[in-house]
């Protein structure tokens, strides 16, 4: 889901070259080969095309967020879970025992809620959690984005599927950008960028073969800085661009279906839900900080990268196993595959829905203040003050 150019081979169907060969290893544990042919694979109708086709360009729609609704201690949604667990403090949960597919109002309210707070939920082995009712579940929250220029899938109707695909011959991006780059969060330049997001995976490598996704929590990012820098911020808006991955279809002979736009959004912006205030930043879509010179500009991308992409309290790494699901807040995380996998096939699906459009409020809150209330810990002194070099 890197947000720049994309190679044929990661989102189109294989080549006339590969396909007549007729058969490929697709997976396989160690000590194991599976071969099979192209025409057994079971998820033939969700690999990508990319029609050529036009839509107008989009306009605002209503939005009320089902975390409002959700119970604060999520007892609609754990009643059956087994297990819970936390990845860190500040992002990242991994619950068993519940069934996606299965979910009443109330557990989906709780689970917006809980997803609007932990940032990224996992969910693993949900085997009865097909397309359908991945794309029911994301209607539940909202209206469904429909991406203007990566694939969807080969079966009709899924428009409003995004569809991530690599296959045994796709070349790493390592190879074309720095990792810091692919960092992102999805299509920030829509005028209401995607709120809560799932991803589940159908065929990925091998155990320890690569392709896992990390997440980074904006919310933390904010509380990383002083707080004479989130004033300074949080009085500045930032230019989100689509041309460069309008431009990079296009070199690739495939159809921008709706015209690249760039759309003015603040720096800082606060959760509906949890009134707590982010950053709204990723490396691939920002190209400008409104009303600073270039250098100044530059300099707060450039920190703001560093942030997202280097501070390891911020992140959690999902190791993918078939059939796992990630479901995220697009607003208040970035996110970033890791490369590595090649000579697998790495195939999943995504669904997100339109949040509002962002906005700053002066009055919200800090993650880490209200943690550090209820934990009952003392501020964290930013002043610098007391530096030392230790490496743990």
């Amino acid at each position: 889901m890197a947000p720049a150019i994309l190679l044929p081979e990661e989102t189109t169907a294989l080549p006339a070259q590969v396909i007549s060969s007729k058969k490929r290893v697709l997976n396989y544990e160690p000590g194991q080969t599976e071969t099979k042919t192209y025409e057994d694979y079971e998820y033939e109708d969700l690999r990508p095309r990319c029609p050529e086709v036009k839509w107008p360009p989009l306009t605002e729609v209503p939005y009320h967020d089902r975390g409002l609704n959700g119970d604060p201690k999520f007892r609609n949604l754990l009643a059956s879970a087994t297990d819970v667990f936390d990845y860190n403090p500040k992002v990242g949960t991994e619950i068993h025992g519940v069934h996606l597919s299965q979910l009443t109002d109330a557990q989906k309210d709780d689970l917006a809620r809980l997803i609007a707070i932990r940032g990224v939920v996992f969910f693993r082995n949900q085997t009865d959690f097909g397309i359908g009712e991945q794309r029911e579940l994301g209607t539940y929250f909202g209206k469904l984005h429909k991406h203007a220029t990566t694939c969807v899938p080969q079966r009709e109707g899924l428009e409003d599927v995004h569809v991530v695909f690599a296959n045994e011959k796709s070349q790493d991006m390592r190879a074309i950008f720095k990792p810091s780059f692919l960092w992102h969060s999805d299509v920030s330049y829509e005028i209401q960028p995607p709120s809560y997001t799932s991803l589940k995976l159908l065929t990925g490598p091998p155990r320890g073969g690569g392709g896992d996704t990390l997440w980074s929590s904006q919310y933390a990012a904010y509380d990383l800085l002083s707080p004479h820098m989130q004033q300074y911020l949080e009085k500045l808006s930032a230019l989100h661009s689509a041309q460069m991955q309008a431009d990079g279809s296009r070199q690739l002979g495939r159809t921008v279906r709706r015209e690249p736009i760039v759309t003015k959004h603040p720096l800082i912006r606060t959760h509906p839900v949890t009134g707590w205030k982010s950053i709204f930043f990723n490396p691939g879509f920002v190209t400008k900080i409104v009303g600073v010179p270039k250098l100044e500009s530059d300099m707060i991308i450039n920190l703001l990268t560093e942030l997202v992409a280097t501070t390891h309290e911020l992140q959690v790494t999902f190791k993918w196993n078939k059939n796992d699901v990630a479901f995220w807040d697009n607003r208040v995380c970035n996110h970033s595959a890791s490369y590595g996998f090649e000579g697998h096939r790495r195939h999943a699906v995504r669904v997100c829905c339109h949040g509002e459009i962002p906005t700053f409020d002066p009055d919200g809150k800090s993650q880490e203040e209200e943690y550090r209330v209820q934990e009952r810990l003392p501020p964290v002194n930013k002043d610098g003050a007391g530096l030392v070099n230790y490496n743990d």
